[in-house]
């Protein structure tokens, strides 16, 4: 049988973020955000405090499961997680690894549906259905989404306004979310604000 981690199209971490939760031993559970994800390990974004290194962690991740390893260097806003994965839970793994890397190259080369543009100012707002704003900036949109650098990353599906346009969140991506908005905007208005 081949090994599935030899698969080329496991060369790197996948790109896209993903939501999950982690165990620490005294049996508190704390949600967070999962970067770099690969076989060896991944980053841990969360509001807890960084556990002490080699500190054993039990993680559920959306998509892929129940995980085990343990508390790597802490960085910025959380900390690496080395796994300890071995047999099949490891074959699992790169199995479903190697799922997501294809999802992510078919969405990557599938033609956008319509052309995108930068805007000549890019900062703008995001509610949420609760009544939070944030700052962000759009990275680029076009007549039927755009694409929004955020620290914040609601659940796919969340109805959000984007400056006075009301979309939702279709996807996430390097720098923080794609939105589709719910009524196509109109070009000459668009044309107004984009770069020359």
């Amino acid at each position: 049988m081949t090994d599935p981690a030899a698969n080329s199209e496991l060369d790197g971490p996948i790109s896209r973020i993903l939501f999950g939760r982690f165990m620490l031993p005294d049996t508190t559970e704390h949600a967070c955000k999962v970067s770099e994800l690969s076989l060896e390990g991944a980053i841990f974004s969360s509001d807890q405090s960084p556990p002490p290194v080699g500190l054993p962690i039990v993680a559920y991740i959306e998509t892929i499961g129940r995980v085990v390893g343990v508390a790597g260097d802490p960085m910025e806003g959380g900390f690496k997680v080395n796994f300890m994965l071995v047999g099949n839970r490891r074959e699992r793994l790169a199995l479903r690894l190697a799922s997501l890397n294809r999802k992510a190259e078919e969405e990557e080369s599938e033609p956008r549906r319509a052309m995108r543009y930068k805007l000549s100012d890019s900062s703008s707002q995001l509610c949420l259905p609760d009544g939070r704003v944030y700052t962000c900036e759009v990275v680029d949109i076009s007549l039927t989404g755009a694409s929004v650098k955020t620290e914040i990353l609601p659940s796919l599906g969340t109805c959000i306004v984007l400056g006075k346009m009301r979309g939702r969140i279709v996807r996430y991506t390097d720098q923080g979310i794609a939105i589709e908005f719910v009524n196509r905007l109109d070009q000459a208005a668009l044309a107004k604000h984009v770069v020359r």
